[in-house]
């Protein structure tokens, strides 16, 4: 009966799989598509357990146990600000499963590998390992564990790609000749390294396409590891993702007016050391306070929040999705502007307002939003910098120009929720804050709006 019942559960899978990742497109149905998905992991699971190769149960549900255990515990305690960091750590934890698997069928069929097996089996190892390191630097510098900055040194990318260039040699010589065992422990070692090589010398404002390379490194890695093991879930589950994070990697660096060969060897987002530039000192700027800001609010009937990676590091989304409530319950009409690559990863600011249950029909992505600021009375701007910068459209030598902004120096008042003067991750002044319409207000971002939620409520009772 297994003959039919595991394919079954694997075809379910697979389409539901395909149905949960059509349904993550659209916020309405992303809820939806989530428990496709989960239906979908748990069908392949159980096809996985019935099979006639399981002979005993008990390192599976030890197992079984201890991933609970961790998941859970990742799912109450890490907050929804960091949640950048735990996809970091599932790539880690999900490719590493794929290296360790990928050895474990070399020692145990090596004499046996057909040279497709083989093939695959250095495919998964390579990516695999590439991808865990790799996404525990990445995981380090959303963490701050490590620096954001990059990491460069003189002749960086001649040793990266010797290094890779080792690795795969190695590689076509196990599949010319499985026998040469000697070679699989020089491939792991080599791919983990230059995993840690490949993300060390990239930016804070790569780090959205990084992550979501990472993840199309550890799909492909996944659909290696479905052949190897002639498991039809995972090569369709491991293609489904690998072709997913390669699209959204090439989306977030036309977003950003990046190339891929800048992405991995460029050292964009470098964050100038010691402070802001010395201009910034030089240049007049106009603050405000929460009260003087809360009046120029009272009057607005159309305001644009522009959340960025401020906001999440001060857990500020609640707090501003109250001041939307205030100003929509005085008559205002309140939207929020989404920048593709703001936050630490695609799609970082839709997960914390929805956090905060902002209503899915007021967040606007920027192709959508960016006709609006010149209508808008108030673009209020909370911890987004190289995402609103004018010198994106205007300064050719900016190391963003040619990037897509959203608009916001069109709206008739600019309010920036910012700690201070410093550089955004691309290392540039963002001009939007020495324009006369643009007012900034200094401080924490949860702080910053619950003293505007105060004022406006104090103004509304008055």
């Amino acid at each position: 009966m297994n003959d039919y019942v595991v394919p079954l559960c694997y075809l379910a899978a697979s389409g539901l799989f395909i149905v949960g990742l059509k349904g993550i497109t659209q916020p309405r149905t992303a809820r939806r598509g989530l428990q496709a998905a989960e239906a979908g992991m748990l069908l392949a699971i159980v096809g996985t357990l019935i099979q006639k190769q399981v002979v005993t149960y008990t390192w599976l549900i030890l197992a079984l146990v201890i991933g609970s255990a961790i998941g859970t515990a990742m799912s109450l305690y890490i907050p929804m600000t960091a949640m950048p960091q735990r996809v970091a750590l599932s790539h880690a934890f999900g490719a590493l499963a794929a290296g360790l698997v990928g050895t474990a069928e070399y020692y145990n069929r090596e004499p046996h590998l057909s040279t497709f097996t083989a093939g695959a089996l250095v495919l998964e190892v390579l990516l695999g390992f590439l991808t865990f390191t790799g996404s525990l630097m990445a995981f380090g510098k959303l963490q701050e564990i490590l620096p954001g900055r990059p990491q460069v040194y003189r002749g960086q990318n001649a040793v990266n790609l010797a290094l890779l260039g080792v690795a795969v040699a190695a590689g076509v010589l196990l599949v010319l000749d499985p026998s040469r065992t000697l070679l699989f422990p020089v491939l792991a070692v080599l791919a983990a390294v230059f995993g840690v090589l490949l993300v060390i010398p990239i930016g804070g404002a790569d780090m959205p396409t990084v992550i979501s390379l990472l993840n199309s490194y550890a799909g492909l890695s996944g659909a290696a590891m479905g052949f190897v093991l002639d498991n039809k879930a995972l090569i369709v589950a491991g293609a489904l993702d690998g072709s997913s994070g390669l699209l959204l990697s090439i989306i977030m660096c036309r977003a950003m007016n990046r190339s891929f060969t800048n992405v991995l060897f460029g050292a964009f987002g470098q964050v100038t050391a010691g402070g802001p530039p010395a201009a910034s000192e030089e240049r007049p700027v106009r603050s405000a306070t929460p009260e003087e800001a809360a009046m120029l609010m009272e009057t607005a009937r159309k305001v644009i929040i522009v959340p960025g990676y401020g906001l999440a590091v001060a857990q500020a989304q609640h707090k501003i999705r109250e001041l939307a409530t205030v100003l929509a319950r005085n008559g205002a009409e309140v939207t929020f502007a989404i920048h593709p690559v703001a936050g630490r990863m695609p799609g970082h600011m839709n997960v914390l307002l929805a956090e905060a249950d902002v209503p899915y029909d007021q967040i606007k992505d920027m192709d959508e939003i960016n006709g609006e600021f010149t209508q808008a009375d108030i673009a209020l701007v909370v911890g987004a910098n190289d995402v609103t910068n004018p010198a994106a459209r205007t300064d050719p030598a900016s190391p963003i120009y040619g990037m897509p902004i959203l608009n916001v120096d069109s709206a008739r008042t600019v309010m920036v929720v910012k700690r201070g003067m410093n550089p955004g991750f691309a290392g540039v002044e963002n001009e939007l804050y020495f324009q006369d319409k643009t007012l900034m207000l200094f401080g924490d971002a949860k702080a910053v709006a619950d003293g505007l939620v105060r004022e406006l409520e104090a103004s509304v009772r008055a």
